[in-house]
């Protein structure tokens, strides 16, 4: 399943990422990547926020379609 499709106050495990590798390194770099936990603070419409290492961060909706989570 994807991000963009996760709902507010769910926590998931990211599984794979698509895109080029600029994107998954700026992705990285803030803390998402294959094996990371992140939790849903806000799901769409408009921005996706979510909380990745104890950092709150918005995502547009087209990042966030990208990356492929599971539920834990």
């Amino acid at each position: 399943m994807r991000l963009v499709d996760i709902p507010s106050g769910k926590s998931v495990k990211i599984i794979d990422i698509t895109g080029g590798m600029g994107m998954r390194n700026r992705l990285a770099a803030i803390g998402i990547y294959p094996g990371a936990t992140i939790k849903v603070v806000k799901a769409p419409p408009g921005p996706m926020i979510i909380e990745a290492a104890g950092t709150r961060l918005a995502l547009g909706k087209g990042m966030a379609s990208r990356i492929e989570v599971e539920e834990e």
